[in-house]
C-alpha cells in the first residue's frame, strides 16, 4: 500500500495492499492499500444486521433493509468513509493490526530448513485470515444486538473501509504529478515511494510518471477490485480476509531470507488476484471508453503485454492503462508495456487518475451485483 495512516504497513492501502520486509515498505516492487472464507454468507434479511452475519428466516421489510440485503447500502457507506474521512487512526486501524500480527509472527518463524519455512508460512496465510473472518463476524453480531440499528452499519462499514483506500491512492498520484508539475523532480522522486518499491535516485521525470502509472493502474486491482469483489462473495468478512492474505504477501518477501516462509501466502495472493486482476483490467478499457481514451488500443494492448510481468497478474491493468492512454509502461530491466505513441507526463498521470475514478465506479457496481447474486434466496449466499 501506499500512503496509509501513521504507522501502517505499506501494503495497508495496498498502494501496494508494503515492503517486503520491513515496515513501510511496499510488496512485490509494488505498493499501496485478503483467503476467502464463504462462511460468511449468510442471509441478511429485513429488520437483521448487515454484511457478514447468517440470520434467515424474517421476511423483507422496508426499501432501506433490502438495500443492506443487496450490500449496496453498507459498500457506499465504505465509500463515502473513504472519500469523506480517509484512513482511520492507526491504533485502530484493521490492517496496521494486521502488519503487527504478522510482524510477531514473521519474529517466530524458523529460521532454516525449507520445508519447516514452508509449513509455517502457509500456516501464516491460512490461520490468521481465518482469525480474523471470525473476530468480523463476532463484532457484527455484538454490533447487531444493539440499538440503534445504525450502529451496526458503522460498525460494518468500517471494517469494510478499511480494506481499500481509494483516497489515498489516488492522493499518492497526484502528489507525483504536482512535483513533475513544479519541476520538482527530486519531490516527485520522493513521493514515488508511496507507491513503488523500487528506488527512485536514478529515475527521470518521464520514469517516475511512468512508475506512478503503473501503480494506480496495479492497484485498480488489489486495492479496489479485489476487495470490492471479495466483499461481494463474503461481505465485509470476506473482504478482510482477503486484505489479510494480501498484506502478508506485501510484508513476508518470498525472495531473500525468508524465501520459503513467504511462498505460501504469496502464491496465495496470486490465486485470489487472478480474477480480480482481469477485471480490473477489463474496467480499464471500459472506462477508456467513457473517458475518450484509446479503449481499442487498451484491449489490443491489454490481451499483447500482460503477461510480460512477472506477476501473473499486475500486467493486466498496468498494459490495458498503457494502450488506453498510448504510451510506453517501462520498469528498467524487467518490462516494457505498450507502445511509446505519447510521452509519459505529468498529464499521463492525471489521465491515469480518471480511469483509476471510472474503474472504481464500476468495481462497486460490479460487487453490489454479485452480493445481491450470493444473497438471493437458494443461492450460494444463503
Amino acid at each position: 500500500m501506499k500512503p496509509v495512516a501513521r504507522g501502517a504497513t505499506r501494503h495497508e492501502v495496498r498502494l501496494r495492499g508494503l515492503g517486503r520486509g520491513q515496515p513501510p515498505t511496499l510488496p512485490k516492487g509494488r505498493t499501496l492499500a485478503s483467503i476467502l472464507t464463504h462462511g460468511v454468507s449468510g442471509r441478511i434479511v429485513a429488520g437483521d444486521r448487515p454484511d457478514g452475519l447468517q440470520s434467515i428466516g424474517s421476511p423483507a421489510g422496508s426499501r432501506a433493509e433490502r438495500a443492506v440485503d443487496d450490500g449496496a447500502l453498507l459498500l457506499a457507506l465504505a465509500i463515502a468513509w473513504d472519500l469523506l474521512l480517509g484512513e482511520p487512526p492507526a491504533a485502530v486501524h484493521p490492517v496496521v493490526w494486521m502488519g503487527r500480527v504478522n510482524r510477531r509472527l514473521e519474529r517466530w518463524a524458523p529460521r532454516g530448513g525449507r520445508g519447516a519455512q514452508l509449513v509455517y508460512g502457509g500456516a501464516m496465510a491460512l490461520l490468521p485470515p481465518a482469525g480474523y473472518v471470525l473476530l468480523a463476524r463476532w463484532l457484527l453480531g455484538l454490533a447487531g444486538r444493539r440499538r440503534p440499528r445504525p450502529v451496526c452499519w458503522i460498525v460494518a462499514a468500517a471494517l469494510l473501509k478499511a480494506t481499500f483506500a481509494v483516497r489515498e491512492l489516488r492522493r499518492a498520484g497526484e502528489a507525483v504529478r504536482r512535483a513533475l508539475d513544479a519541476g520538482d523532480l527530486a519531490g516527485a522522486r520522493a513521493g514515488l515511494r508511496a507507491l513503488v518499491s523500487r528506488d527512485a535516485a536514478g529515475l527521470d521525470a518521464g520514469l517516475v510518471a511512468a512508475a506512478a502509472v503503473e501503480s494506480l493502474a496495479e492497484n485498480v486491482g488489489d486495492s479496489i477490485v479485489a476487495p470490492f469483489l471479495y466483499y461481494g462473495l463474503g461481505g465485509a468478512p470476506g473482504a478482510l480476509a482477503y486484505r489479510a492474505v494480501n498484506t502478508l504477501d506485501a510484508m513476508v518477501g518470498y525472495r531473500g531470507r525468508y524465501e520459503w516462509l513467504g511462498k505460501g501466502g504469496a502464491r496465495l495472493d496470486d490465486l485470489l488476484n487472478v480474477v480480480p486482476a482481469r477485471v480490473a483490467a477489463g474496467l480499464i478499457v471500459g472506462a477508456a471508453a467513457l473517458a475518450g481514451e484509446d479503449a481499442g488500443g487498451a484491449w489490443r494492448i491489454m490481451r499483447r503485454d500482460a503477461g510480460k510481468t512477472a506477476s501473473p497478474n499486475a500486467g493486466w491493468p498496468m498494459a490495458a492503462m498503457a494502450g488506453a492512454l498510448g504510451v510506453e509502461l517501462e520498469k528498467v530491466g524487467q518490462y516494457r508495456l505498450g507502445d511509446p505513441v505519447a510521452p509519459v507526463t505529468a498529464g499521463t498521470i492525471a489521465r491515469a487518475d480518471r480511469l483509476v475514478a471510472i474503474a472504481a465506479g464500476g468495481a462497486a457496481l460490479l460487487a453490489v451485483g454479485l452480493r445481491r447474486a450470493t444473497r438471493r434466496p437458494g443461492g450460494s449466499g444463503r
